[in-house]
């Protein structure tokens, strides 16, 4: 069941262009590390990881 969820996922119209960002920051109130995940097209993805 997985392989056809996989399968179905991967043919949908620009799934193939998108990757998953993950961006380490620093909580302004604690200073504790928080991960930032997102879902962005394969040529913003800099654009992602360099924001503050």
């Amino acid at each position: 069941m997985a392989k056809k969820a996989v399968a179905t996922f991967a043919a949908k119209a620009g799934a193939k262009s998108m990757v998953k960002c993950i961006r380490m920051d620093r909580s302004p109130k604690t200073g504790a590390y928080v991960f930032t995940e997102q879902l962005v097209e394969a040529e913003k993805a800099k654009e992602f990881l360099e924001k503050k």
